[in-house]
C-alpha cells in the first residue's frame, strides 16, 4: 500500500504557494506517490483539538452521511473529532442520497450531515444551475438563509470543492474524438451511454442539468451505484460517466474529465448541517471544533484521503483518523 501522509501534502501545498486542481496527476496514482512518512514532531499545541468535560453532560449528537466514499470519510472526520473534544456522538453514515439524509435531518432522526451547497440549491431550493452563483461565498449566503427558514444552521464551507464531472475512458473519448469541453461532445450526446446515480436522471447538475445546457440528449441513461461510477467505464458498459473530482481513480484510471465550459455546474463546497435546537445544546465548542478540522480539507488532501479508501481499500473511520492525526488535530 502506497500513499503521500497528509504533513507531506498539506508541505508541498505550503512550499508551492498554490493548490493542485482537480484531478491531479498524482493524486490517488498508487505507483506515483512515495510512502507515507511519519513525522515525530510533535502537532502544533493551538491546532490540536481540546477535550471539554462539559461536553460529555451535553445530549448525545448523531452525525449522519450520504452514501459515497468522500461522505463517509467527512461524517467520520466530523464524529471523531466531536469525540476527541468531550461529547457523546453518534454516527448513522451511509443513510442514502441527498434527499433521505436531508429529511433524516429535518426529522431529527440525526443531528448534522455534511451537504454540498450546489447540491443543496439545486435539488432543495429548486434553484436553476444556470442561477446558482459561481462565487462560493455567493452561493453558501443563499444556501444559508434557506436553510435558516427550516431552522437548519449551515456551518461554514470546506476549502475543497467537488464537483460532479463528467469523465470518459480512453478508448471512448478516442473514438468520440478527443473531445475538450462538453460542447464538443455533444454532437455525439446521442450515440453515448451516460451513467450516473439513479437520482442524477432528474438532478439539474447531472444529466437534466446536462442535456438542457448543452441541448442535447444522451442516447441511454444507465443508472448505477455511486460505487460503481467509475467501473461502467473501465468495463466498456457506458460511454460517459458522472463521477467527483474529487475521485483519486481519475488519474489511476487515466479517466478524462471533460470540461464544463458552459459552466452549468454550481459549486460544491460542503457545508456541515446542523439541526439549530442540537447545535444550540451543544454550545459553541461545536462550531469551533468543525471550523478547525475543516482547515485542513484541501482538494488535494480530499483526493488522497478518498484514495486510501477506494485503492488502497482502507476504512473510512480509520482513514478519518489517520487524518486527525496525521494533521495534528488529535494526538
Amino acid at each position: 500500500m502506497r500513499h503521500r501522509s497528509i504533513l507531506s501534502i498539506l508541505s508541498t501545498i505550503a512550499v508551492v504557494g498554490t493548490l493542485t486542481a482537480c484531478g491531479s496527476d498524482d493524486s490517488g496514482n498508487k505507483t506515483a506517490t512515495a510512502v507515507a512518512s511519519t513525522s515525530t514532531a510533535a502537532p502544533p499545541a493551538s491546532k490540536a483539538i481540546v477535550s471539554n468535560p462539559d461536553n460529555a453532560a451535553k445530549p448525545q449528537l448523531t452525525i449522519g452521511s450520504k452514501n459515497f466514499t468522500e461522505e463517509f470519510i467527512l461524517g467520520e472526520i466530523y464524529a471523531q473529532a466531536l469525540q476527541a473534544a468531550g461529547y457523546k456522538v453518534k454516527k448513522q453514515l451511509n443513510l442514502g442520497s441527498e434527499q433521505i439524509a436531508y429529511k433524516a435531518l429535518k426529522g431529527g432522526q440525526i443531528d448534522a450531515y455534511p451537504e454540498y451547497v450546489g447540491t443543496a440549491l439545486t435539488n432543495f431550493f429548486k434553484v436553476q444551475s444556470a442561477d446558482v452563483p459561481k462565487d462560493p461565498a455567493a452561493a453558501y449566503a443563499k444556501a444559508k438563509a434557506e436553510f435558516a427558514k427550516q431552522k437548519i444552521t449551515a456551518l461554514p464551507l470546506t476549502p475543497f470543492t467537488d464537483s460532479n464531472g463528467f469523465a470518459m475512458s480512453q478508448a471512448s473519448w478516442k473514438k468520440a474524438g478527443s473531445p475538450k469541453t462538453l460542447s464538443e461532445l455533444a454532437p455525439k450526446f446521442a450515440e453515448l451511454t451516460l451513467s450516473g446515480s439513479p437520482e442524477c436522471r432528474s438532478r439539474l447538475d447531472c444529466k437534466l442539468g446536462v442535456e438542457q445546457t448543452y441541448g442535447q440528449k444522451f442516447k441511454k441513461f444507465l443508472p448505477v451505484d455511486l460505487a460503481k461510477r467509475h467501473e461502467v467505464l473501465t468495463n466498456g458498459q457506458a460511454d460517459v460517466s458522472v463521477v467527483f473530482t474529487t475521485d483519486g481513480q481519475i488519474a489511476a484510471d487515466k479517466l478524462v474529465l471533460l470540461k464544463d465550459d458552459k459552466q452549468f455546474l454550481p459549486p460544491y463546497n460542503v457545508s456541515l448541517l446542523v439541526r439549530d435546537p442540537a447545535l444550540q445544546a451543544a454550545g459553541p465548542d461545536f462550531t469551533k471544533v468543525v471550523d478547525q478540522v475543516q482547515e485542513g480539507l484541501t482538494t488535494e488532501v480530499v483526493q488522497e484521503l478518498n484514495s486510501r479508501v477506494d485503492l488502497d481499500k482502507q476504512k473510512p473511520e480509520a482513514v478519518a483518523a489517520a487524518y486527525l492525526k496525521e494533521s495534528g488535530y488529535v494526538k
